[in-house]
Parts: structure tokens; C-alpha cells; sequence
């Protein structure tokens, strides 16, 4: 399975001071996660970053040759991306975009279906696997047993009664 070079990791919501800072919403699992990066790119074009901070649940970043409100402008409610050789990610984390497509199937065995979409929930997310019926499987180590990106395979043990 092919991945994509250049993952969204974000959107420019607003300008923020006099400076030329840009507002960004996090599309990761913390904000702080966008601060390893010292180049995104914003419609195919690289950037670089002078400075990020978490500010709230957002991210303010400072980027090169864009230093007053008038420059930051422009950049409102473009998308951020970052190149997948620069992140860093912990042992056994995984982007979505990697999942979604894979075969799931249970411990047994047995097809399941595809991973269609990931819900984002309070208490956990949920996947939701499109077969001959449709499950939904909370992402925790008791039901995912193991993701095998390179086999494009999710191995799940189902909640009793589905």
C-alpha cells in the first residue's frame, strides 16, 4: 500500500498579533506534535518555521518572509502539511492515513471488512470497519490487537455479543 509523501497536519484559522503569527488548529493527537517541524508546506510550497508555541489547544507559528498581519493574511484557512521523513513518532504510533483501507480481521481469522474511518471520541477512538455489516471497535489494546501496516492488516478481538 502506497502513503502519501505529505500528510495534513493542520489548518491556518487566523492571524494572531502584529508580527505576521499564524493561528493553527492541530489535526494530530496534541499540538504539541507540530512543533518538531521545522518546514511545512502550505500549497505545495515549503516554509520554514522561525518559531512555534502551544497556545491553548492551537498552535501559534512564526514562518519565514511572513512578518506583519498583512503577509499572514493570505495563509487563513489554508491547510499545513509536513513530509512523513521529518516526523518523529513514538514506538508503535502510526498516522490514520496509513490505516484507513487496511483489511481487518478477527483473531480468528475471519474478514471483517475495511477501516473506513477513524471517530474521534472522548473516551477513545473508534474504528469503523465497512464489511458485509459494519463494525465499530474501540482503539484500545484490549479489542486492537495488532496493526501490521506493511501486511495491510488490522488483527481485532470483536466485544462479545457482536
Amino acid at each position: 500500500m502506497s502513503q502519501k509523501q505529505y500528510l495534513e497536519t493542520g489548518k491556518i484559522i487566523n492571524t494572531h498579533g502584529l508580527k505576521g503569527e499564524l493561528k493553527v488548529e492541530p489535526w494530530s493527537d496534541s499540538p504539541e506534535f507540530l512543533l518538531q517541524f521545522k518546514n511545512i508546506y502550505i500549497d505545495e510550497t515549503l516554509h520554514h518555521v522561525l518559531s512555534a508555541r502551544v497556545h491553548g489547544r492551537m498552535v501559534i507559528m512564526r514562518l519565514s518572509g511572513v512578518s506583519s498581519v498583512a503577509d499572514a493574511i493570505p495563509y487563513k484557512n489554508k491547510l499545513i502539511y509536513f513530509d512523513r521523513d521529518d516526523a518523529v513518532l513514538k514506538e508503535g504510533s502510526f498516522f490514520i492515513q496509513d490505516i484507513l483501507g487496511l483489511s481487518v480481521i478477527d483473531e480468528n481469522g475471519t474478514q471483517l471488512g475495511t477501516l473506513t474511518e477513524v471517530l474521534f471520541l472522548p473516551a477513545n477512538d473508534v474504528y469503523v470497519v465497512k464489511g458485509e455489516q459494519e463494525h465499530l471497535i474501540p482503539a484500545v489494546p484490549e479489542h486492537v490487537k495488532n496493526v501490521d501496516i506493511e501486511a495491510g492488516t488490522i488483527v481485532v478481538s470483536l466485544i462479545e455479543g457482536m
